[in-house]
């Protein structure tokens, strides 16, 4: 009955005294687990499974793809696929020759961008913005120290003073005096200041996606010539605000003129609030990215609003949270390089003047003026690098920049004035990159449009022999 059992087993699944037990195999020395050939299979060991006659699980048989091959780690290896088909690489990157690489951006690259265009010309980045806002500190502190020589400073009363009638007109007419000719002054410089500020430092960024540096000087030889439509872009913006409030108070006015129900006018008021208050934000947004297309594009002041509202146009949301993010890390930034210079000027000022800027303390004065071009030099270039490159990302998710600017940076391009602005107008050919060569089909590789560029395939069919379009 137990003639035919193999050897070791008594007929009742234990193993008989004193015949070879069977002993595990293990990989020779050097070798990693896994590795080589199994060894010879024994038909009288029985099997980590429990039966007879089979491999154990793994080890596979010679000659069967994908499982026990020498070189393959662990035992297991990919299975063959058919020829046809391809095999898939991660997409090359795009290049970088500045401060941004050449394909549609993310949020932290865009802030890192702005960061690294003035950490890499400080020169022509902080220094024009703390020259410009210098001259406006000058300008202005000089007003201030004049009208508080001649009218004399304005303090609040003190805490528990009872001011008459004629106190209070006094007070106001000294406020009106000092502080009215300061605002005015103050503003129009403010919007000049900025206005030449945004002009430079849009041409020194768009310069430093490329990865070129410029100077103050060469900024300003480009900037100039787009100065007065620059202006008449930046004016143009409140001026369709300011428009869009007028129409809400005479539809106001002209319902109070009828004698329609009040509750009717109170209604129509708060509704009218809360939807100006939406189109304020709406055309304030999509009208973003106007300073720039007159800059770089060299576009009118009309055709620059227009030119931006198609470049925002879907993609509102994303811009609005770039710029109030930007706009959060300027305000903290300004904040912060002001902090110790408000404390020397309240110190040396003594607190009582009600504004800074028109106590009767020189010191207090100037050092105000100090904290305030320091926090702008710093402020401002960020603001602008952000504006920048979120325009640069919009059109290069659009209208493929990416490519014209790879072919720019490929061939060496240092142009400066209307050659360098002919890669930022809209149109510009992309056909040397194009017709650079692109890997072809076969393994390791994936011919598909824009392989090598950055640019993802796009959704037409695909080469023949790929994998079908997704």
């Amino acid at each position: 009955m137990t003639d035919n059992l193999p050897p070791g087993d008594n007929g009742t699944g234990e193993a008989r005294e004193g015949a070879a037990q069977p002993q595990p195999w293990f990989p020779p020395a050097g070798e990693p687990g896994g590795y080589g050939q199994p060894p010879p299979f024994d038909p009288g060991q029985a099997s980590p499974s429990g039966g007879y006659g089979q491999p154990p699980p793994g080890s596979g048989q010679p000659g069967q793809p994908g499982y026990g091959q020498a070189g393959q780690p662990g035992g297991y290896g990919p299975p063959d696929l058919p020829p046809s088909y391809p095999r898939w690489q991660s997409q090359p990157q795009a290049p970088k020759p500045g401060v941004i690489p050449l394909r549609p951006l993310g949020v932290g690259e865009i802030l890192d961008g702005a960061f690294t265009s003035i950490r890499r010309n400080p020169r022509a980045t902080l220094g024009i913005a703390a020259l410009l806002l210098t001259a406006s500190a000058v300008i202005t502190t000089t007003l201030s120290l004049i009208l508080v020589h001649y009218v004399g400073t304005v303090n609040l009363p003190t805490p528990g003073q009872q001011l008459t009638t004629e106190q209070a007109s006094r007070l106001l007419t000294r406020m009106g005096e000092v502080l009215a000719p300061t605002a005015a002054v103050s503003i129009v410089l403010a919007f000049i200041v900025d206005t030449v500020l945004t002009g430079l430092l849009t041409v020194v960024i768009g310069r430093s996606v490329l990865g070129h540096k410029i100077t103050a000087g060469e900024a300003w030889q480009i900037a100039r010539p787009r100065l007065p439509a620059l202006i008449g872009a930046t004016l143009l913006i409140p001026l369709i605000l300011i428009g869009l409030w007028v129409t809400y108070a005479i539809v106001l006015v002209i319902l109070a003129v009828l004698h329609a129900p009040g509750a009717l006018i109170g209604a129509l008021a708060a509704l009218g609030a809360i939807a100006g208050i939406i189109l304020t934000i709406w055309f304030t947004i999509m009208f973003r990215m106007a300073a720039q297309a007159v800059v770089l594009e060299r576009e009118g002041p009309v055709r620059a609003l227009g030119r931006s509202w198609r470049l925002v146009r879907g993609s509102f949301w994303r811009v609005l949270g770039i710029t109030l993010l930007a706009g959060l890390i300027v305000v903290v930034t300004a904040g912060v390089l002001q902090i110790p210079f408000s404390l020397l000027a309240a110190l040396a000022g003594g607190g009582s003047s009600l504004l800074p800027a028109t106590g009767g303390n020189v010191a207090g004065i100037l050092i105000s003026a100090v904290g305030g071009v320091v926090a702008g030099a710093v402020a401002r270039p960020i603001s602008a690098g952000v504006a920048v490159l979120l325009y640069v990302d919009l059109r290069m998710r659009r209208e493929g920049l990416d490519l014209v600017l790879q072919t720019a940076a490929s061939g060496g391009d240092t142009s400066t004035g209307d050659e360098f602005a002919s890669l930022w107008r809209p149109g510009a050919s992309a056909a040397p990159a194009a017709a650079a060569p692109q890997p072809g089909p076969g393994p390791g590789s994936w011919p598909g449009p824009g392989a090598g560029t950055g640019v993802p395939p796009g959704p037409g069919a695909p080469p023949a022999g790929g994998p079908p379009a997704w």
